[in-house]
């Protein structure tokens, strides 16, 4: 470990969390990091999903980092934007000089002896790190369907967040599977360009108007010249999720509201009261992610749209079967069917103390103490981990995370540390703490409805159950009493 340039660091994944880890770290005059990615760029979800219509739900303001304002275009960033922010903020912080783009990284093993992290390299090449941060993200693995007959389909068949754009819909029979938040945004996208377009919905979600639209070259102007304002419109943003979020609360005035909300826009914007029925949940606000998109409802009432509200049992040569056992001949299929949220750290190895996994430690029922780092994994933090998806904007909880990791990386070098472990009982507490609360929280009541929270196990172990304030704070005061420090 250099005392001068402070623990070497990987940093695995250039996303927005890897991106606010490397700033936070140059901000704290920590230069010794390298960061991997196996993509050929940064951005992370913005790099992967390209499909038609793909834009961030939350107000580009909100979804930005403290540290950097920025000439926002739109209310609500499309994809080509939040790709470019991710370029700007590298090249504005001088980080893509750590960058290793194209690069995978299979495992880290911890050498106790040593005191590091002997980090593999899908090309077999192993590096040693004191330090391995894990900015893999969420929503990185796609979940592809099992249906019979899937394989055995003739036509171009792809999920959303590997859209294979050489395949020209103009003219074609095209089938979505799903309604969340994706498929909202590529059925209206595409339903003016194919010949026949069936979305397939298992279930139905609440749905709001999300408002988005470009900036008048006046408001830019203002957000420009004036930095002021652009961080009071987030500071407001903030708040007006604190007011919505008490719609979780299954007993709340706000719960009432937010589902008035939703029926009457269903009732406004939908023609027929048959469809209306069909795009009407049965379960409270808030048991499923709430969905904020403007363009889907109107697109529904188009001639060439069919909502199929059954889920797909099978596929064949030519088409797609639903429940009822009809099919339905189609061109191409476009499967928005979410991801693998619950499988953290999927696709990396991370052996710890004894060089038991991380994987045989969970056991399919993901831990971590804030949500960052795990008893007998000295050294090893990660962001977007268990119980941290939430609390309005990512992009602020990933700044939280990334905050933790790198204070406590600045305290090594000062105080000449070897190792930083986490506490087992701090981890208990923390995690006996978060299911409390999400007993409170309408993603509790999952008798009817379905979702992307919860593990084997059971457990709802992706959701963090309050506005991102309380997770501020608690990041700024418990690894003082939750970390053991080892010289």
């Amino acid at each position: 470990m250099s005392r001068t340039r402070g623990p070497r660091v990987a940093i695995i994944g250039c996303g927005f969390g890897g991106i606010a880890t490397a700033v936070k770290l140059k901000k704290k005059g920590l230069t010794n990091f390298t960061v991997f990615e196996q993509s050929d760029g940064p951005g992370g979800t913005w790099w992967d999903n390209r499909y038609p219509g793909c834009e961030v739900d939350i107000a580009s303001h909100a979804y930005s980092f403290s540290f950097l304002t920025y000439d926002w275009t739109r209310t609500h960033a499309g994809q080509a934007e939040l790709q470019q922010y991710a370029e700007h903020v590298l090249d504005r912080f001088d980080v893509r000089r750590h960058c290793r783009f194209g690069v995978r990284v299979e495992s880290a093993t911890w050498d106790a002896d040593e005191a590091r992290y002997d980090v593999r390299l899908a090309s077999g090449e192993t590096e040693p790190f004191d330090v391995v941060i894990s900015c893999l993200g969420l929503l990185s693995r796609p979940r592809h369907p099992d249906w019979p007959g899937l394989d055995d389909f003739e036509g171009p068949k792809f999920h959303t967040a590997r859209w294979e754009p050489s395949h020209d819909l103009s003219g074609k029979r095209v089938a979505v599977v799903g309604t969340g938040s994706t498929a909202t945004q590529v059925v209206p996208a595409i339903a003016g360009k194919v010949e026949q377009l069936y979305v397939f919905q298992r279930q139905p979600g609440w749905i709001l108007p999300k408002g988005e639209r470009d900036y008048t070259p006046r408001e830019r102007a203002v957000f420009r010249r004036l930095p002021v304002v652009q961080k009071l419109r987030r500071l407001r943003l903030f708040y007006q999720f604190r007011v919505m979020f008490k719609g979780y609360d299954l007993h709340g005035k706000r719960q009432q509201r937010n589902l008035r909300q939703c029926r009457e826009y269903i009732r406004s914007t939908v023609d027929d009261p048959d469809l209306r029925a069909q795009l009407t949940p049965d379960y409270p606000w808030g048991c499923k992610r709430p969905v904020l998109a403007t363009g889907f409802y109107p697109a529904l009432n188009r001639p060439n749209v069919e909502l199929v509200p059954h889920a797909v049992t099978r596929v064949t040569p030519k088409g797609i079967v639903d429940a009822t056992g009809t099919e339905r001949e189609i061109d191409v299929l476009v499967m928005a069917t979410g991801f693998h949220a619950t499988k953290f750290l999927a696709s990396l190895d991370v052996r710890g103390t004894g060089g038991v996994s991380i994987h045989d430690t969970w056991k399919n029922d993901p831990r971590a103490f804030l949500g960052i780092t795990v008893p007998g994994y000295p050294n090893f933090f990660m962001l977007y981990g268990p119980n941290t998806n939430g609390g309005f904007s990512v992009l602020a909880q990933l700044e939280r995370q990334a905050e933790v990791a790198v204070r406590t990386i600045s305290r090594m070098r000062r105080k000449g540390l070897r190792v930083v472990d986490t506490r087992p009982s701090a981890t208990e507490r923390w995690v006996r703490w978060v299911d409390r609360q999400l007993v409170k929280h309408a993603s509790a009541m999952g008798a009817n409805c379905t979702n992307y929270y919860h593990a084997e196990s059971g457990r709802n172990v992706t959701q963090w159950p309050k506005p991102h304030g309380e997770y501020y704070l608690l990041t700024k005061t418990l690894p003082y009493v939750g970390f053991i420090e080892v010289r």
